[in-house]
């Protein structure tokens, strides 16, 4: 995403539900570390969530939306809370954010940290997940048949969602040393919706102005079961993992085992004009209040929107920073082994920062 010159950065900060209100104050402190490293931050609080709809009965109010659009450069979310049973006239704030702002890419990177800051590391590679359809789009029914009910989804996958995400993918794996490129899909099943996803994603090289721009990048296919397995026995063989939204939903969830815990993996919703960080791991009410919840993922996912933007020397400065406090082992939550609280953690990476 390309960005203009700023003299200050307006980030919109969403904690959202459990212990999303926790480590987003975490990622606010890292990026008030780098000073001059990056414009000056200024910040904006804005509600959401699945308790503030049990408060008031809105998930996510208009008015975080304008601001979002009008008055910020990008913004953080923490963690939304998700009902497994229907609640009447909710729906996920965080889907709605990402259709409603066009955050049509969401980019997970999973990386484990080498014991030795000159080893390579053993897992190193990038999920793009479509953002705005699939599953996602939550149009479902329940009716009585012949025997008994009958719950029916809609699955929407688009030639032009394919189409963006896949230039996403190709230009990620373009910038990576291995420039390899997996398309995730399950075409042999679902042969009109996947196998849509996987010709569109395939025909991007082919696009009118790319003029042979991809040309170095490999591209190779996995059907998604496989892809699982493969992922858990032989991680290094990915680079970059394109995917629909529910594959891409639940492999980069299962890729942050290889790494030891969610509160490890960050992403970021992008779109053309828009980014916003978001920490994978969820509200994790089971921890809430504790004061033990991992503020990492947070941090690095706004060294993940710096990147988006642009602001490579200030990411680089966090990534560093949480890597050694990763590599040392001395001041680390209790989901790593640790016995640390997150405020001893925050203050550690601040202090390395």
């Amino acid at each position: 995403m390309a960005t203009a010159a700023r003299t200050s950065l307006k980030v919109g900060l969403i904690p959202g539900d459990g212990i999303g209100r926790e480590v987003i104050p975490a990622a606010k402190a890292a990026l008030l570390a780098l000073g001059s490293d990056i414009p000056k931050p200024e910040f904006v609080d804005l509600l959401a969530g699945f308790e503030l709809f049990t408060r008031t009965g809105t998930a996510l109010p208009e008015e975080t939306i304008r601001v979002l659009e009008e008055e910020c450069d990008c913004a953080l979310f923490g963690a939304v809370s998700s009902p497994t049973r229907r609640v009447a006239g909710y729906s996920s704030p965080i889907v709605a954010l990402r259709k409603k702002l066009d955050l049509y890419a969401n980019v997970r990177p999973v990386v484990s940290v080498a014991a030795n800051p000159e080893d390579k590391p053993s897992v190193d590679l990038v999920v793009v997940r479509e953002n705005t359809e699939c599953l996602y789009v939550k149009q479902e029914e329940l009716t009585i048949g012949e025997h008994g009910k009958e719950a029916r989804a809609i699955r929407l996958i688009t030639e032009r969602a394919s189409r963006r995400i896949g230039q996403m993918a190709f230009e990620i794996a373009l910038g990576r040393p291995r420039k390899h490129l997996t398309i995730i899909h399950k075409s042999n099943v679902l042969s009109t919706t996947d196998g849509l996803f996987r010709e569109t994603v395939r025909g991007v090289p082919s696009l009118p102005g790319v003029n042979g721009k991809y040309d170095g990048v490999e591209v190779a296919e996995q059907i998604v079961d496989s892809a699982v397995y493969r992922l858990f026995r032989e991680p290094q063989i990915y680079d970059v993992m394109v995917a629909p939204n529910l594959y891409g939903d639940i492999i980069s969830d299962a890729a942050a085992a290889l790494v030891g815990s969610l509160g490890l993996v960050p992403s970021v919703n992008a779109g053309d004009k828009f980014v916003m960080g978001e920490p994978v791991h969820g509200s994790a009410p089971d921890i809430l209040g504790q004061g033990i919840a991992n503020p990492l993922a947070s941090i690095r996912s706004a060294a993940l929107m710096l990147r988006h933007l642009g602001y490579t020397k200030g990411a680089d400065r966090i990534d560093k920073a949480v890597d050694e406090v990763i590599r040392e082992g001395k001041v680390l939550t209790p989901d790593l082994g640790g016995k640390s609280g997150t405020k001893e953690v925050v203050d550690e990476v601040v202090k390395r920062i």
